[in-house]
C-alpha cells in the first residue's frame, strides 16, 4: 500500500486519500498531545527545603558569609534568604561563592563583619599577627 499515490503510514496505520492539509492536522494533534504529557512530567517541581537549596548553590565559605550575615542582621537575612531559594529553586542561580555573598550584601547596604585572623609564619613557627607586633614592640 505504501508507495501509492495518496495512501499515507502515520502512526501505525495507513490512511488512504488524505490530503496533505489533513495529515498536518494529524501530526499537529501529536505533537500537542506530546507536549502535554512531556510538560505535565516537568510542571512537577521538586520539592525541596529552603536549606536544602541553598547547600546546592554555595560553594566555599558561603555558608560562614550567610551565617554570620543572619546573626547580624536576622530579619533582612531571612528575606535575601527567601530570594535566594527562590532563584536556586527555579535554576537562575546555580553557584554562589562567600565572596560574592559578601559582595552581594555588602551592596544591598549590609556591612557585615567577618572574624579575621591573619598569621605570620616566621622560623618554623605561626603566630598571629596581633602577636608578632607586640613582639616587635618588645624589641624596641
Amino acid at each position: 500500500m505504501v508507495g501509492q499515490k495518496n495512501v499515507y503510514q502515520f502512526d501505525g496505520y495507513y490512511y488512504p486519500d488524505m490530503s496533505d492539509a489533513d495529515l498536518a492536522a494529524i501530526r499537529e494533534r501529536k505533537l500537542r498531545e506530546f507536549q502535554r504529557k512531556i510538560g505535565t512530567k516537568e510542571s512537577k517541581p521538586e520539592v525541596i527545603s529552603s536549606e536544602e537549596a541553598l547547600k546546592r548553590i554555595f560553594k566555599d565559605r558561603a555558608w560562614e558569609v550567610f551565617n554570620t550575615a543572619n546573626q547580624q542582621f536576622p530579619e533582612a537575612m531571612s528575606k535575601v534568604k527567601d530570594v535566594l531559594v527562590k532563584l536556586a529553586s527555579s535554576g537562575r542561580l546555580t553557584a554562589v561563592t562567600g565572596e560574592e555573598l559578601f559582595h552581594f550584601l555588602r551592596k544591598l547596604g549590609f556591612d557585615v563583619r567577618l572574624n579575621t585572623k591573619i598569621n605570620y609564619a616566621s622560623h618554623g613557627q605561626s603566630k598571629s599577627l596581633e602577636e608578632k607586633v607586640k613582639e616587635e614592640l618588645r624589641k624596641t
